[in-house]
């Protein structure tokens, strides 16, 4: 009993945290949803070039999308027309990011940590659309699309509206429905497993664990990628883990490779990628995420030695900025959506 209450402090205390982010990551994800479309990003795609591939990843960096949800996402993006590069450009920055993912980032790891996550997700999609222009010829037609319904195998997909004729107050009627709603429940789930996953670590794991086992930041970088490729694991489920096993002592190079590697992919998602995009551009997103995860993870290294700034402090410093009735508050409400999208569902 002691166990399990020990369990679930830790847990509620990461929960707190996050909550108030949490609200309002949903909201503005939810304004994004209702007002960018789908065909405005498809028409900045098309071009199979260095430009395009920038507009990708900067469109990826605010949608809240997993690395699953992304998918039928992508194949539209491809039956319109966009080009190979552009098309895995925005595979990575998406799930790696999205709106929701940065404030929960903020919330458990600080600003500094959030601002080099966004940066280092954008330079690795970056990377990713650059190889794939170089070695990928675009196709000439799309033949080989199909409808998206076979690409989601591990989390709902809920299909775009035409927007453009609803009148303004419906559509913010329709931004809580989507954030608080289809999102949230898409999302609840893996962000309950990874509090939980945090709270676990957090009361169970000694330190003493960490610095003997994961000391080596090469060696620790490499066991968070193992850890993290085959994982389905959404963006902000997967911060509180890593917060988690920052507190304790793991080097902030190996929390970013978890960071970058489990939201951006799972064996669902590397299926998927392989059948609709080819072998040979599914090596090329895997080799830009795992050279990406090790230069940019030990650059964050480099830049905390650099700044000489403490792991711990920059988990838990930040986090007295709010009171703690709202924290409490937040994640009343938070766990009440939860609750309420479970009975919708039902």
């Amino acid at each position: 009993m002691n166990i399990i209450i020990g369990i679930i402090k830790e847990s509620v205390f990461l929960l707190n945290e996050m909550s108030p982010f949490l609200l309002f990551g949903f909201f503005f994800a939810g304004i994004l949803h209702v007002f960018i479309k789908t065909e405005t990003i498809s028409r900045h795609l098309g071009e199979n070039n260095f430009f395009s591939v920038i507009k990708a990843s900067l469109f990826g960096i605010p949608l809240p999308l997993c690395s699953c949800g992304v998918l039928p996402a992508t194949i539209s993006l491809k039956k319109d027309g966009a080009s190979p590069a552009a098309i895995v450009s925005f595979l990575i920055s998406t799930p790696t990011t999205g709106i929701d993912s940065i404030f929960a980032t903020y919330a458990l790891l600080g600003g500094f940590f959030t601002v080099y996550r966004v940066l280092a997700s954008f330079s690795a999609a970056i990377i990713a659309g650059v190889l794939t222009f170089w070695l990928i010829k675009p196709e000439k037609t799309s033949t080989n699309a199909r409808s998206n319904q076979d690409t989601v195998q591990c989390c709902s997909h809920h299909q775009d509206y035409d927007r453009t004729k609803e009148k303004f107050s419906k559509k913010i009627k329709s931004v809580f429905i989507y954030g608080f709603g289809n999102l949230l429940s898409d999302s609840s789930s893996w962000l309950i497993l990874g509090i939980l996953i945090g709270g676990v670590i957090s009361y169970f794991l000694p330190e003493q664990f960490i610095s003997t086992y994961l000391a080596h930041p090469l060696r620790s970088m490499v066991v968070m990628l193992i850890l993290g490729i085959p994982m389905y694991i959404c963006s902000s489920g997967s911060i509180p883990i890593a917060a988690a096993l920052m507190a304790k002592g793991l080097n902030p190079a190996a929390a970013f490779v978890f960071l970058l590697a489990g939201p951006a992919t799972n064996s669902v998602a590397l299926t998927v990628i392989g059948k609709h995009l080819g072998k040979k551009t599914l090596a090329i997103f895997l080799f830009s995420i795992i050279v990406s995860a090790f230069i940019f993870g030990g650059l964050l290294n480099y830049l905390f030695l650099i700044f000489n700034l403490n792991l711990k402090e920059t988990v838990l410093s930040h986090r007295q900025m709010l009171p703690q009735g709202l924290k409490i508050l937040s994640s009343i409400i938070f766990l009440g959506l939860i609750v309420k999208n479970l009975f919708k569902k039902k």
